[in-house]
């Protein structure tokens, strides 16, 4: 069955960690929103890649969508000190969700305080900022903790790619 997935990204965003992710959703039958700070907004990745926005944060719900993207980046630090995203990303967690959440990803995650006692990875550089968190930070490819699916770098997309549509099965 087609699920909702909903991509939260800003400026900066890691090109593939977004584009990959979605490529590989929409395959398989999934629709990908993708939800800015305006409707409309061009935002560009890191390497040229430019998206834009379907929505607004003020123009969606949680409820609305049965999984979230968080790609990597600086698009994560970026959002997560804006309330709006924090409080939607927290939702997503709290309803346990299938939440997909690579490289710097995480970072917002643990802006939601929505991590302890998971296990969980990221980019090494976040790791003592994960287990500061309460989470159980593992380096490996992908981990998978319930519905949540976590990665390392552009590296991991095949293995993040593959996780993620299990939850979404």
């Amino acid at each position: 069955m087609a699920k909702k997935i909903a991509a939260v990204l800003a400026n900066d965003f890691e090109d593939v960690e977004f584009t990959e992710p979605a490529k590989a959703y929409k395959e398989a039958g999934h629709t990908v929103t993708v939800i800015g700070k305006t409707k409309g907004a061009v935002i560009k990745g890191k390497h040229g890649t430019e998206v834009t926005a379907d929505a607004s944060i003020d123009e969606v719900k949680p409820g609305d969508f049965d999984a979230l993207l968080i790609a990597g980046g600086y698009s994560p630090d970026n959002l997560r000190d804006d309330d709006r995203f924090v409080a939607f990303t927290k939702a997503f967690m709290d309803d346990d969700k299938g939440v997909f959440a690579i490289c710097h990803g995480p970072q917002l995650l643990i802006t939601a305080e929505a991590i302890k006692d998971r296990n969980i990875t990221g980019y090494k550089s976040i790791a003592v900022d994960l287990k500061n968190a309460g989470a159980k930070y593992k380096d490996e490819e992908v981990v998978v903790c319930h519905n949540l699916v976590t990665s390392r770098t552009p590296d991991d997309i095949p293995a993040f790619n593959r996780e993620s549509l299990k939850v979404l099965a």
